[in-house]
């Protein structure tokens, strides 16, 4: 057919024989097959009709819009429901992935891998203090032995955390009952012989951007302070299935922006006139002070990294998709992951071997291999070395047998930037927050005044310091609005950039395991890109301050810093979690400086 009107007798010829039914669409059949073609009409010949629209002058006008050509008014979305399309790391698609795995190594890669803390020996700790402080998988050993109860230790976490919170800022929510709770099924269980493996009994926290049932979650909001998601997070349903003890909702910085959240400023507790960095304030707070075996935070673009790093701790930041976000906040579904911030890098294994996994209800999430390695050969490792990697860290290794490999620059695309499409994710997670604050402020999400809105992101970007709208409540976010100016075209074009820089880090680490670079090296590209990092401490000093005065009036002078554990990280090729934290591990049990902890 090669004009119009031959088109539309075809397509009136296909309605008449087309099954209808008169009672959905509220017209007769005649009324359908007229509508249709009218509609029909005007993409054929490039005529856009008035249906519907009263006082139009058509028949269609007259008539009236039928049900059927009705717009339906669009499904109301909140923070939680994903998008259709998924970010992949590995840049051949996680099917390739698959296939990959299963021809080197079998199905059975796929198999949790299992994990025992090695035995207790010796003494127990003099005293409640020095228990605190004790890494994770040494509890777990004490547990295991039957040394101390959950019970015990959870009322010494849970002493501490209140004496502390006011000084710290660590924890919105304290869950004394219901932690006092499980840790005494967690102890009947035992008493019983049912042992649910190495995290049985251990007190842990939540970063407060996590569901969980009966109890608030803020998202470190006033405009949240009493809501209730009544379901738990998927990381907290793995944690209590695998016998851990959740004692703390911990403080998430203002919808994932740094330390600061309604109540105040979360504080690092080596030096308390520091904010512990954000946005995973709290667990990396709570656990440099003793107040919990372990936290668990999420990272968008430094949130794990920064305050791992501030508080001079250990942490994973795993690979994009290994642990489920189920029941969290959203900030950018391509960027958001979730993992443990702890004293040592075991106790990091430990609690990934646990959390990780594929989980249906979030869509991003795969199972990879995962095989913690106490004695792993540094030698047969291929490590990059940065020329600004930590001189302690690097020397420590290559004495234990590391054989590094110098690298260079890494790959950059023109034209992407440090945050990709971040601001456009964080428009379409926040819309209905959105709206209903900008009717409270009077703001037009229609008619956006020219000047952007600048807000920033979070973690170490710090964007919570940059201008906003001085007609916003404090709670209000500008980037939220930002992303709201952004063309489709635009956003896919940045999308498309950022494959490129996929495909540039696949090939710059083709030949690598991990590489150690600077203390912050490549948050913002790792960020896009979907790798790991450990986090480890390799020395006791006194840390550089945070730098750059953003006014030009006379700052007041720095306060004293005292000495802390100072960090660096170690950057795994995607799903060499196992690995980096193998080779953090081995740094660690020839180092001393994990061993060291805070006076409060």
């Amino acid at each position: 057919m090669s004009n119009p009107e031959d088109l539309l007798e075809q397509y009136q010829t296909d309605l008449e024989s087309s099954d209808f039914d008169a009672e959905k669409f509220g017209i007769d059949r005649r009324q359908f097959v007229f509508f249709s073609l009218a509609a029909a009409a005007a993409s054929a010949l490039g005529v856009r009709p008035a249906l519907g629209e009263s006082g139009s002058g058509t028949a269609a006008g007259a008539l009236g819009r039928p049900q059927f050509l009705q717009q339906e008014a669009a499904l109301a979305l909140g923070n939680g429901e994903a998008p259709a399309l998924q970010f992949q790391p590995y840049p051949g698609g996680t099917g390739a992935l698959m296939e990959k795995l299963v021809r080197q190594r079998g199905a059975a890669a796929f198999d949790r891998g299992t994990y025992e803390p090695e035995a207790w020996t010796g003494a127990m700790p003099a005293s409640d203090d020095d228990i605190a402080f004790l890494p994770a998988h040494r509890l777990s050993a004490l547990i295991k032995a039957r040394r101390i109860t959950s019970a015990r230790l959870t009322d010494i976490y849970l002493t501490r955390l209140k004496r502390l919170n006011p000084t710290l800022l660590c924890a919105v929510t304290i869950m004394e009952a219901q932690a006092r709770a499980e840790a005494a099924r967690a102890d009947a269980e035992l008493a019983a012989g049912r042992y649910r493996g190495p995290l049985h009994g251990l007190p842990y926290g939540v970063k407060d951007l996590f569901a969980t049932k009966g109890v608030p979650t803020t998202w470190g909001a006033k405009d949240f302070e009493n809501r209730i998601i009544d379901m738990d997070a998927e990381v907290v349903v793995r944690l209590r299935d695998a016998g851990a003890v959740l004692i703390a909702k911990l403080a998430t910085g203002l919808f994932a922006q740094n330390d600061q959240w309604f109540r105040g400023r979360t504080n690092n507790p080596w030096n308390l006139s520091q904010g512990s960095s954000g946005s995973s304030a709290g667990p990396a707070s709570a656990t440099a002070a003793g107040c919990v075996a372990f936290g668990i935070g999420t990272e968008t673009s430094g949130s794990i990294v920064s305050p791992t790093i501030r508080c001079g701790l250990s942490a994973l930041r795993p690979t994009f998709g290994s642990v489920s976000r189920y029941g969290g906040m959203v900030l950018a579904w391509s960027q958001d992951r979730v993992g443990p911030i702890v004293r040592t890098s075991e106790d990091a294994a430990m609690v990934f071997n646990v959390i990780h996994g594929v989980d249906e209800k979030d869509p991003s999430t795969v199972t990879m291999p995962f095989q913690f390695n106490r004695s792993i050969d540094l030698a047969a490792l291929r490590i990059g070395v940065d020329d600004k990697a930590p001189k302690e860290l690097v020397d420590k290794l290559k004495e234990l047998g590391m054989k590094p490999v110098t690298i260079g620059a890494r790959p950059t695309v023109p034209g992407l930037g440090g945050s990709g499409g971040l601001d456009v994710e964080d428009a379409a997670a926040f819309d209905s927050y959105v709206q209903i604050k900008a009717k409270e402020i009077g703001l037009d999400l229609n008619n956006l005044p020219p000047l952007p809105l600048r807000g920033s992101g979070e973690g170490r970007d710090n964007r919570a310091a940059a201008p906003a709208n001085p007609m916003a409540p404090a709670d209000w976010n500008p980037r939220f609005v930002n992303g709201r100016r952004i063309g489709g075209f635009e956003f896919l074009q940045t999308e498309r950039r950022r494959y490129v820089l996929v495909t540039k880090w696949a090939e710059f680490l083709k030949d690598l395991d991990m590489y150690i670079g600077s203390p912050f090296a490549d948050i913002g590209a790792n960020a896009q890109t979907g790798h790991p990092t450990a986090v480890l401490p390799y020395k006791f000093g006194v840390p550089q301050a945070p730098g750059g005065a953003r006014s030009a009036a006379p700052a007041a002078p720095a306060p004293q810093l005292n000495p802390q554990p100072i960090c660096g990280q170690i950057i795994g090729n995607l799903y060499n979690d196992d690995l980096i934290l193998s080779v953090a591990h081995q740094f660690q049990i020839h180092d001393d400086t994990v061993r060291r902890h805070p006076t409060l």
